[in-house]
């Protein structure tokens, strides 16, 4: 078993319920960031690429800075400001020296709190998300990874583009902005990380400082859970060299107790490792594909699990025909102890290496506690794995690896 050294993690609510999670490092480096559950997939259809584009617009300019003052307090003392959108949350983050943790808790507050999206400043960022959906529409290796989960959940908002549309982003104004976030930036749905060599009680009181004071507020609205849908097979026209192909399947949600089982399985697939089975069984073998990989991505209410490839036009149907005999080599030729054991210790070993990063913990554990309300040990974690045993792999692949349940899609 690999020893595994940890910190503990320290936890605080304020008293308008943003919850506050702290874990210690001796480092000078501080990561902090403020997740807010709120996603592409809780837009009205009207809204789709309002969460996104708030986002942007939140270094636009507050009520007492500009938007250059904005950009430089944290960068310009050798810091990192950044945000991101997924389909279910927001998150807006930083790394700085251990000393700025006014500056930057300051800074958070206000762009979170007191962004007045600027109307000049709003017509700019049209421009910008414009130009950034046009290059994802010219990346077709990560647009068929959003067209395929439309397949898998149609005109729920998890079928949603998270950028939105050239449409709906022109339709974009100060007013859309303001009410987007006061319906959805509510105080019971944020959760302050930080990791940093500030003692915890410190931190908190830098917290109560600049986030205590903002009026306590209620999330609203509930998510609506995708329905049912049809697997089934399709085929788009796009002027690429290469063909690019999805196979895959809804999966299991992130509260899930086939989680662990099934994040093991696809570990074991094709999650990015060059001994995983796509790689070793497809790509070396055969030579058809330069990139082939399987990802699992949990929602709330669901998942989704796929196995991405490119190949020449010529080796499509077989590329296809290969990763479905892959994935139902899953369901009739069951993994034994030795080869489990193996493949355990290496994702035991990628979950240690991974919260070694700590910008990358910082993420998950903001993540963590807002869907679970705690977080658990990575000793735990990994105890969970090795828990798993082959006929728990060998279940949760026959049921999401059922050649009936598979969908496809495929740019010709």
């Amino acid at each position: 078993m690999i020893r595994i050294e940890e910190y503990p993690y320290s936890y605080h609510t304020l008293s308008n319920g943003i919850r506050l999670v702290h874990r210690y490092t001796p480092s000078a480096v501080s990561h902090c960031g403020l997740t807010i559950g709120v996603g592409s997939r809780d837009e009205k259809q009207a809204e789709n690429g309002t969460a996104h584009f708030v986002e942007h617009c939140l270094f636009k300019g507050t009520k007492k800075r500009k938007g250059f003052q904005i950009l430089g307090c944290i960068d310009g003392v050798g810091g990192e400001l950044n945000a991101f959108t997924t389909k279910e949350e927001t998150c807006v983050y930083g790394l700085y020296l251990q000393q700025y943790h006014e500056r930057f808790l300051d800074l958070l507050a206000d762009i979170v709190f007191h962004s007045d999206f600027p109307s000049h400043g709003v017509e700019k960022e049209k421009e910008v998300i414009l130009d950034e959906i046009n290059s994802y529409l010219d990346t077709p290796s990560e647009q068929i990874y959003d067209d395929f989960e439309q397949m898998l959940f149609g005109n729920n908002g998890l079928g949603r583009l998270i950028l939105g549309t050239p449409e709906r982003v022109e339709q974009m104004s100060s007013e859309k902005l303001r009410a987007f976030v006061s319906n959805n930036y509510t105080t019971d749905n944020m959760v302050l990380s930080a990791i940093t060599s500030t003692p915890s009680d410190k931190w908190f009181a830098l917290c109560e400082k600049f986030f205590g004071s903002e009026p306590a507020s209620r999330k609203t609205h509930r998510r609506i859970s995708p329905r049912t849908y049809t697997p089934r097979t399709l085929t788009l026209e796009r002027d690429t060299y290469q063909s690019h192909i999805i196979v895959g399947n809804r999966a299991y949600s992130y509260r899930s107790p086939q989680k662990v089982a099934f994040s093991l399985l696809n570990n074991i697939l094709g999650s990015g490792a060059m001994n995983s089975y796509l790689n070793m069984h497809i790509r070396e073998r055969y030579g058809f594909t330069y990139a082939i990989e399987s990802a699992y991505t949990a929602y709330y209410d669901s998942g989704v699990f796929s196995v991405y490839a490119s190949t020449d036009k010529r080796h499509t149907a077989k590329t296809t025909d290969l990763i479905k005999r892959e994935l139902e080599n899953m369901i009739l030729k069951p993994l034994c102890n030795k080869s489990l054991a193996r493949f355990k210790n290496q994702l035991i070993g990628q979950l240690v290496v991974n919260a070694d990063q700590n910008q990358t913990e910082m993420l998950a554990m903001g993540k963590t506690l807002l869907n679970f309300g705690q977080i658990t040990p990575l000793k735990e974690v990994c105890r969970q794995v090795e828990q798993v045993s082959c006929s728990q792999i060998t279940e949760v692949a026959r049921e999401i690896f059922a050649p009936e349940r598979l969908s496809v899609i495929q740019y010709g």
